[in-house]
């Protein structure tokens, strides 16, 4: 797999409020070791639409992984023009974070927000042009990915697509294993 879309939750949908909150080290870890794993079989690019949350943590972890893996690379691909644009100020500051640390950034519909059909045709022209989602998200707690998940399914159908995911059970284990560490 060369090229990845990384999605899920966004921090609000996890109850995540701030970047204290103890969930976000054990998510980052579970990006980063699926990441890894990718990278060590040859992953070039990774491909986010911008949003906070488990997108935007994708984004600090493929900077940590640059420094094992010079030529990976991120790209921000987001659904209209000025998405951060009526976020408050620290979430704006976060963003800018995030494309400025970027190798590409662009817009799908390429102006401002019109209505919800933006937000699918992004997912359907990333699904597209990526060789499989890792989907942080457990059906358990329906939330925005839901629609992500179902248009990569319908992509599947007719398509060689891979969808690797992170559930709930993936971070319990992870949160044990850094438990254990830090013993």
């Amino acid at each position: 797999m060369k090229t990845i879309y990384v999605t899920g939750y966004r921090a609000h949908e996890l109850g995540i409020f701030n970047e204290k909150h103890p969930g976000i080290p054990v998510i980052k870890k579970a990006l980063y070791n699926n990441l890894y794993s990718l990278c060590e079989e040859g992953l070039e690019w990774v491909v986010i639409s911008g949003q906070l949350g488990v997108e935007g943590w994708t984004a600090e972890i493929v900077t940590e992984l640059k420094e094992h893996f010079p030529n990976l690379k991120y790209s921000v691909i987001t659904p209209f023009l000025e998405q951060e644009k009526n976020w408050n100020e620290h979430k704006q500051v976060q963003y800018k974070r995030i494309l400025e640390n970027a190798d590409f950034v662009t817009s799908v519909t390429k102006r401002p927000y019109e209505a919800p059909w933006q937000f699918t045709e992004k997912d359907k022209f990333i699904i597209g042009n990526t060789d499989g989602m890792l989907l942080l998200y457990d059906e358990d707690n329906e939330a925005s990915p839901k629609y992500v998940l179902n248009l990569a399914i319908k992509y599947m159908e007719n398509n060689e697509y891979e969808l690797l995911r992170i559930n709930a059970y993936d971070l319990q284990i992870v949160a044990e294993e850094m438990q254990r560490e830090n013993w």
